[in-house]
């Protein structure tokens, strides 16, 4: 049980996520109303922050940092429960000091303006709509987590290819949800901002999308002499 809850792996996680929401969440606040400058900065600051603290923690806890990858590994058997749950809290806690960093940094006319950086939908999306989009959005980001730092096989280039995709589901769906892709992303803002409508999107599509992807790829896409040795 010790070594399921280690502190560093939880402190990683925490570190991790809050380097997400300080520099994704910081990104939307900086360019608020700076028109195509916004979803290019923001696109980037996301992908460059997931790319650097998977590169540099991924070692330590596996650099999950949103609680919809942690149930994806849950759900194939690659993490316990227990870990599973203390994963999760120390994302939600990493989110929400993030925020709490922002608001009591940051001009309070920019986190006015974007609502601390909460994700929402934007006009023509309902929830349906919503969930579905963050949904298809999480796959791809599991898909490629699984190929490229899961997969004995796939090639170990660091978060990169992880980064990538974050900020090319962003270009995708940045305008339409937010493309928030993860929980984490959403809570922190939501619970500093008090901004908590169709929230339950930036659940339900990711967990969703996410153990989809973790599925598919544990069942389909590794061979069974591959999965036998892991």
């Amino acid at each position: 049980m010790a070594a399921m809850l280690a502190p560093r792996k939880l402190a990683a996680e925490l570190v991790g996520t809050f380097t997400l929401i300080f520099a994704g969440c910081g990104s939307v606040l900086l360019f608020t109303g700076n028109d195509r400058v916004t979803l290019v900065g923001v696109a980037l600051a996301h992908g460059l922050a997931i790319a650097v603290m998977i590169s540099a923690l991924g070692a330590v806890s596996g650099g999950h940092f949103n609680p919809a990858v942690t149930i994806g590994m849950w759900v194939t058997r690659r993490i316990e429960t227990l870990q599973g749950i203390g994963y999760i809290v120390a994302q939600l806690a990493g989110a929400t000091l993030a925020a709490s960093a922002l608001t009591l940094l940051f001009p309070e006319g920019l986190r006015s303006a974007a609502t601390l950086g909460t994700p929402a939908l934007g006009a023509g999306i309902d929830f349906a709509r919503g969930v579905g989009i963050e949904a298809i959005l999480t796959f791809f980001l599991v898909i490629v987590i699984f190929g490229t730092a899961v997969d004995p096989r796939g090639p170990r280039i660091g978060g990169l290819a992880i980064g990538l995709t974050i900020t090319m589901d962003i270009f995708a769906g940045g305008t339409l949800t937010g493309a928030a892709m993860n929980p984490a992303r959403a809570f922190g803002p939501a619970l500093l901002s008090g901004e908590w409508a169709d929230h339950l999107v930036y659940w339900i599509g990711p967990i969703v999308g996410a153990v989809v992807a973790a599925l598919l790829y544990h069942y389909v896409f590794i061979e069974e002499d591959v999965l036998a040795e892991a």
